[in-house]
């Protein structure tokens, strides 16, 4: 057994219970998520509150790519870690990121990636980056997509609702591998 299994194991009630009660979190359409195999989970994201959402209902455990800095962060980086998150250095070409990415959907786990590279404060989901098409695409897995609603309205005063919607999983088959390929696929998701 991986650390991140034992991590999860007692990470996911700890921290996911209580979101769920908070956000009165529903989701629908977890059954779509494959049991086995690698895959990329492309997320949309507003708010904080959406990892330990995603991490609460997702039925299998995730590898979430996050900023550097977030694992810089004392405590924070090392809680991070424990789950098995990747980092990445953003608005640039971190190869070594790409490449610990698609070792994890190649090894049969799952990438959770939040498709717009950061929050998107203003409530409306925003451009998807390439990274979780290139992912997806040059290991040959599939993606589900999950959609978050409502955590742009969350807060501790209000505890709007949250809902969380799975796709079916979609293969990127027939796009090639480059810039046009990565183009199009982000598109799809």
């Amino acid at each position: 057994m991986r650390s991140e299994d034992v991590v999860w194991a007692f990470g996911r009630p700890i921290l996911g219970f209580p979101t769920a009660v908070a956000t009165r979190l529903r989701s629908y359409g977890t059954g779509r998520v494959p049991r086995t195999g690698g895959l990329v989970v492309a997320i949309n994201h507003f708010h904080w509150i959406d990892i330990s959402s995603i991490g609460w209902v997702c039925p299998r455990n995730l590898y979430f790519v996050a900023k550097i800095e977030a694992h810089r962060v004392p405590g924070l980086g090392q809680l991070i870690r424990g789950f098995g998150t990747l980092s990445v250095r953003r608005g640039e070409s971190d190869r070594e990121a790409v490449r610990r990415m698609r070792e994890v959907v190649r090894d049969g786990h799952v990438l959770g990636v939040f498709v717009e590279g950061t929050r998107q404060r203003s409530g409306v989901p925003g451009h998807v980056q390439p990274g979780a098409a290139m992912v997806a695409l040059q290991e040959d897995v599939p993606v589900v997509c999950a959609a978050i609603h409502g955590s742009q309205d969350w807060r501790v005063v209000n505890f709007a609702p949250l809902f969380i919607d799975w796709s079916e999983p979609m293969r990127l088959e027939g796009l090639q591998r480059g810039v046009n390929g990565y183009r199009e696929a982000s598109q799809r998701i």
